[in-house]
């Protein structure tokens, strides 16, 4: 078989998004013709039709091999166009990283530290939140991130990492701590510091306190847990964080590990097209160095279900 240019697989790959030649040719600025005619040569290499057309049509239609190609190439032919365009624009190689501010804050320069030992050159961006870092992969924003959530997207492969457990924590001044069963009725009373909307832990954390019809209402959202346990150190409110936020010796938090509370699982993802990569593979590997046996506990299984 002749060889396959990634000119061809593009112009198609357009056409078939757009579902025209001419839109296809205006968006990657050539003619008609030109769209055309990539399209039937990569029907030609494959031996096989892609796209029926009747004349003066301005639609096309893919027939049913056109669509298993047009499926197996979106969106991963976004991605790798994105990352080559950052690489070619950037003159050096750069590796995006998302996670939660927490996670970065308190656990990632140790692995960050590792990394540069092997990789001292590279620039290495980080993007701190919680919520739509599958969609920043699927769409070339991200390289990896580090997640804890299940995203079950075969675009956006994910290797478990380990799980950790969650802690109360509230002002010493506030007196002794609880027992974790008398939890929501003793926070019932009690201002209430969180995470912002839709981040994994702020929802662990209201279903619990909610259990038993409890209305839960916060009283300060912020964007991650050092924000979060600073509130808690001004007396500002409670919260339900990730015990290795927290000290057993903090001076002004007292704390209790919620053993009751299903552990949050930590994953690694990044780009379907780089997970050999070896920058993303030694990045996969440092933080299980770092990180699983010091930080987090073990994984019973490589890639497991949401909680």
């Amino acid at each position: 078989m002749a060889k396959i240019s990634l000119t061809l697989v593009q112009t198609f790959y357009h056409v078939a998004r757009n579902g025209s030649f001419s839109a296809a040719a205006r968006e990657l600025n050539l003619s008609y013709q030109s769209a055309a005619n990539h399209v039937r040569r990569l029907e030609q290499i494959l031996k096989s039709r892609l796209i029926e057309s009747e004349q003066g049509a301005k639609r096309i239609t893919l027939t049913p091999r056109g669509r298993a190609l047009y499926n197996l190439l979106h969106p991963e032919l976004d991605i790798m166009l994105e990352r080559l365009t950052t690489l070619i624009e950037n003159q050096r190689s750069a590796l995006r990283v998302g996670m939660p501010q927490a996670i970065f804050f308190y656990l990632f320069p140790k692995v960050l530290a590792r990394f540069r030992e092997a990789f001292p050159e590279m620039e290495f961006s980080v993007y701190e939140r919680d919520t739509v870092l599958a969609e920043l992969v699927k769409n070339g924003s991200l390289d990896v991130c580090i997640s804890e959530r299940y995203f079950g997207d075969p675009v956006v492969p994910q290797r478990m990492l380990g799980s950790y457990r969650l802690s109360l924590v509230f002002p010493r001044a506030w007196g002794d701590v609880p027992a974790q069963e008398d939890i929501p009725d003793w926070a019932a009373d009690k201002p209430f510091v969180t995470y912002e909307p839709g981040q994994t832990l702020r929802n662990v954390s209201v279903d619990f306190l909610g259990r038993g019809g409890r209305a839960v209402h916060p009283a300060i959202s912020t964007s991650g847990s050092s924000s979060v346990k600073l509130c808690v150190e001004e007396g500002l409110g409670f919260s339900i964080i990730p015990s290795w936020c927290v000290a057993s010796d903090d001076e002004k938090v007292a704390s209790l590990r919620l053993t009751s509370l299903p552990e949050i699982r930590v994953y690694f993802g990044s780009a379907g097209f780089l997970q050999t990569h070896p920058m993303v593979q030694q990045l996969y590997e440092d933080c299980q160095r770092e990180l699983v046996g010091p930080v987090l506990d073990p994984p019973s299984g490589d890639i497991l279900p949401p909680l």
